[in-house]
């Protein structure tokens, strides 16, 4: 079964064909990084037209990879949300135009559940058992969200904790933002944090005790004060640009270097991510773990959770790097599972739900 998938629910314009829910023929992504980095952030009205006028070319390019064309394909999918309203608005409507004009069934996929189908995908060698160690814990951690879901079986789940403010991904992009080192912040901040020592500053670990939720706002904000109690010019950032070249006045004002804040900064932000997933891994007798989403790409959070998942004798399965960031390959996989499995939300309609939650395959929803 071959199924062409697109996603659009934020800054990448992507489309993909894949083969039985594991094998990508083809996967294109369409970039807007360079679009939004001026503003340090997604812009939603250019993400919007970004996709109007990417997204037919990256699925011509992606059917072409393939060597097929829409008459081979057996399903189209297409992120339903969450997402930027305008952003999913685009990849709905293309997708369903393309399912009228060509007879081909039609799903929507929730993006957070992708990122979790992008554990299936094969590339480079790499397999997942069949069938999957079950139940197990999966922590979708990005930009946006920030979400901790026991998985009983394909299509069953049922959130165990989420972001109550900002989101790891988030918060990676506001301290990159503050210090003026460009967009996206997580990258950047995993590349200088290589460079500096993650136990120079002591930064707080928002565990939130009896709670398997995520609050990260604190943590942003205990930055900001460090640098503002130093005499940092966060209000300007001419001011700030010019510090973050000056590793002298950084060592002169702090007694270290942006990149130790750096480091810090994420060691405290992986601390807590990976006791909370592991707590949760114990508490619902997981046979397994699974992360997704563009933070899975890290470095320090895939070195520290594999160190503790080894300690516990729990598998741990994590895509490539370029599976975990928004892609169009885990939307078709998803729907190959769903389409696979015969359990369709019995009222689901089509439309775009920019917060779109976990719906369980063989649960009523409108």
């Amino acid at each position: 079964m071959r199924i062409l998938g697109i996603e659009t629910s934020c800054d990448e314009t992507a489309a993909a064909v894949v083969e039985n829910g594991t094998r990508i023929l083809s996967d294109v992504i369409a970039s807007q990084a360079s679009l939004h980095a001026e503003f340090l952030g997604v812009v939603p009205e250019i993400a919007s037209r970004a996709h109007l006028e990417l997204l037919l070319p990256c699925i011509q390019k992606a059917l072409c990879e393939a060597s097929l064309d829409l008459s081979h394909l057996d399903a189209i999918a297409f992120t339903r949300g969450p997402g930027l309203p305008g952003a999913l608005l685009m990849g709905k409507v293309i997708a369903q135009t393309l399912s009228w004009t060509h007879s081909k069934p039609l799903l929507g996929i929730q993006h957070l559940e992708g990122h979790f189908f992008s554990n299936l995908l094969q590339t480079n060698g790499r397999t997942v058992p069949d069938p999957l160690p079950l139940p197990a814990v999966a922590l979708i951690v990005s930009g946006g969200h920030t979400d901790l879901l026991h998985i009983r079986s394909l299509g069953k789940y049922h959130v165990l904790g989420r972001t109550l403010d900002d989101a790891a991904g988030e918060a990676f992009d506001k301290l990159a933002k503050l210090l003026r080192m460009g967009y996206p912040g997580g990258p950047l901040i995993d590349r200088a944090s290589r460079a500096g020592n993650p136990g120079a500053f002591s930064l707080p670990r928002p565990t939130l005790p009896g709670s398997f939720n995520f609050s990260f706002s604190g943590l942003k904000t205990s930055a900001l004060y460090l640098l503002k109690d130093a005499g940092f010019p966060i209000q300007s950032p001419k001011g700030m640009e010019k510090l973050a070249a000056d590793p002298a006045q950084w060592r002169r004002r702090l007694g270290a270097s942006l990149e130790d804040l750096c480091a810090s900064f994420q060691e405290a932000i992986v601390d807590t991510l990976v006791q909370k997933t592991l707590h949760a891994a114990q508490v619902c007798s997981a046979r397994s773990l699974f992360l997704g989403g563009g933070v899975a790409c890290n470095r320090r959070l895939r070195e520290k959770m594999k160190r503790a998942c080894g300690r516990e004798n729990l598998p741990l399965f994590c895509p490539p790097p370029p599976l975990c960031t928004d892609n169009a390959a885990m939307i078709a996989s998803a729907a190959y599972f769903q389409l696979r499995s015969g359990k369709f939300p019995k009222k689901s309609s089509l439309s775009i739900h920019p917060s779109l939650p976990f719906i369980n395959w063989n649960a009523e929803h409108d």
